[in-house]
This record gives structure tokens, C-alpha cells and sequence, in this order.
């Protein structure tokens, strides 16, 4: 048993999807693969998550230390930008084979379909 947040999980699996499993985690961190980014650039390249969603999720990564949350109060208007911590950034791998598993399952299932 493995304990994070005084909530215990049977195993390593749900360890890490306790980190980024969901329907947008992963999502979300696969943007910032690239670079840091802000909350609006993040709003147009994920179109159909909700306003909400989007700041709860990027709430939740940032408490995990997934990511890093950096203000930019120099001049207006108030700038906010998201990146990977380096313990996000352990994460890459792991999201690099979600996507390349996605990819292959895009040429072989017959249930998906490319719009």
C-alpha cells in the first residue's frame, strides 16, 4: 500500500494516475511538453475543456508540484504562466507513450475516427 495525501492506493498504477489520471491531466501536461505556457494559450489549444475544469486542473497539478505556476506582475496586465517542475518533467516519458499509444490506436481501432 502507498499513502499520498492520507488517502492509501493498492499499488504503483494508481499512484501515478492519482497524479494524472482524469480526462485532462494529461492533457493538459502533453501542451507543456514544449514550454511554458498561459492560461489562455492553454484555453485555445484544449477548446472543449470548460473555463472551470481548466483552472481546478491546473490548481490540482500545482499542489501535486507537477507544475509551476509563475505570476508576471511587472507591468499590466496581470501575466500567469504554466510549466513543468522538474518532478513534472519525470513525467515525460510516461506522457510521450500515452501519445504515441493514441497515435497507433487512431491506425488500428475501428472504433475511432479522425475528424
Amino acid at each position: 500500500m502507498y499513502k499520498v495525501d492520507d488517502k492509501s492506493y493498492p499499488c504503483c498504477t494508481s499512484v501515478t494516475m492519482r497524479f494524472i489520471g482524469g480526462k485532462w491531466k494529461a492533457v493538459i501536461l502533453f501542451y507543456l511538453i514544449d514550454g511554458a505556457k498561459r492560461y489562455n494559450e492553454l484555453r485555445k489549444l484544449i477548446p472543449t475543456i470548460t473555463e472551470r475544469t481548466l483552472s481546478l486542473q491546473l490548481k490540482q497539478l500545482e499542489e501535486d508540484n507537477i507544475i509551476d505556476r509563475k505570476v508576471f506582475t511587472e507591468k499590466p496586465p496581470l501575466m500567469v504562466e504554466y510549466s513543468l517542475t522538474d518532478f513534472g518533467k519525470t513525467l515525460l516519458p510516461v506522457l510521450k507513450e500515452i501519445t504515441k499509444w493514441g497515435q497507433d490506436a487512431v491506425e488500428i481501432s475501428k472504433k475511432i475516427t479522425k475528424n
